[in-house]
């Protein structure tokens, strides 16, 4: 018995000794799907639960199988910025202007839904269990059933609303881009609440990632590049870092204890959590230039990214398998290239 008890301790610790190998390994580019197409992109979504990826880009939405990243099929006349799928309903809603609403399961289009606003960010949030989009004009938030599509309330923030992230009890913390402000949005009585100033040192915030269980938010701004962690219960600025030029997307990671931002230089810059007073740029991960806005995989802990590459003058009509070393220009933040050229779906993970 006494040697089955030290074998079973030796195995606990090489068990434990190999997880910590894997988290302590550095990220990098796993693999990356290219395909042919033309039109501007904006947001990637990963369906963890559906494994897909949605990328909309110009008047159509490609879907790509999270697992095995090979292309999957199209959405057609469903295009706009961004995804957002209800898994019981197998439903997909666009945020473009109209809406466009599709089913999952056969990747067809089902209807238009008129909306007020400029729809931009979008997401599918679980305490209401709605599809709210976010709007750089009024209305700020507008309320959508993925079930059926119907429109069941806005609710008036200000500013230009940007990404968005849920506690899952009720609150609603939203970047709010042209005021340098998250905004606080209770959504039991559908009002905001507060607003909090991110500080001088802070620029646009365009991505958001938020530690639900210790209340801290991660909001990657641009000019400056900074990630500038917040108290989500107060607004007190816990610290600023430094991270890569162009953001237009983040998020927080709670099985790892890491956020990250998605920049247009080319970078990922990964922040580590250690406790909800200590955090620090961990890694810095080359990935495309104009990979900006990202995505993240909750079953396998990847992120997943997107970026085009605009192919020469001779070589527009090439197929879609062929690989452009064009890199993407720097520049504005917002809106994907549109010219002909390769749609880049980038996987990162350890």
């Amino acid at each position: 018995m006494k040697q089955l008890a030290q074998f079973s301790c030796v195995l606990l610790a090489l068990l434990a000794g190999n997880v910590f190998a894997q988290s302590d390994k550095p990220y990098k580019v796993l693999d990356t799907t290219q395909l042919m197409g033309s039109g501007g992109t904006d947001y990637v979504y990963a369906d963890s639960d559906g494994r897909r990826v949605y990328v909309p880009r110009g008047g159509n939405t490609f879907v790509f199988d999270l697992d095995t990243h090979k292309y999957v099929g199209c959405i057609t006349n469903i295009g706009g910025h961004g995804v957002a799928i209800d898994s019981k309903s197998h439903h997909g809603i666009s945020s473009s202007k109209p809406l466009g609403m599709f089913d999952t399961q056969t990747l067809q289009k089902i209807k238009d839904i008129d909306v007020q606003g400029g729809p931009d960010g979008i997401l599918l949030e679980p305490f209401t269990g709605k599809v709210l989009i976010l709007s750089h004009s009024s209305p700020s938030i507008t309320l959508v059933d993925p079930k059926d599509g119907t429109v069941t309330g806005t609710i008036e923030v200000g500013g230009a609303m940007e990404q968005a992230q849920s506690d899952g009890q009720g609150k609603l913390f939203v970047d709010v881009e042209d005021e340098k402000k998250i905004a606080v949005v209770d959504l039991k009585t559908m009002k905001l609440v507060t607003k909090y100033d991110l500080g001088e040192s802070a620029g646009e915030p365009g991505g958001l990632g938020l530690d639900a269980k210790n209340h801290i938010l991660f909001a990657m701004c641009g000019d400056p590049s900074v990630c500038v962690v917040v108290n989500a219960d107060d607004g007190k600025i816990l610290t600023t870092l430094p991270i890569g030029n162009g953001t237009d997307g983040g998020g927080f990671n709670p099985a790892t204890m890491e956020a990250w931002s998605s920049q247009r230089d080319g970078t990922l810059t990964i922040i580590k959590e250690s406790s909800p007073t200590n955090f620090a740029v961990e890694q810095t991960v080359q990935t495309k230039a104009g990979c900006r806005t990202s995505s993240l995989d909750t079953k396998k802990n990847q992120i997943i990214l997107i970026c085009t590459e605009r192919l020469p003058q001779t070589t527009t009509n090439a197929p879609a398998a062929t690989t452009s070393t064009t890199n993407a220009p720097t520049g504005q933040r917002r809106g994907g290239r549109g010219g002909p050229g390769n749609l880049d779906v980038l996987w990162v993970g350890r």
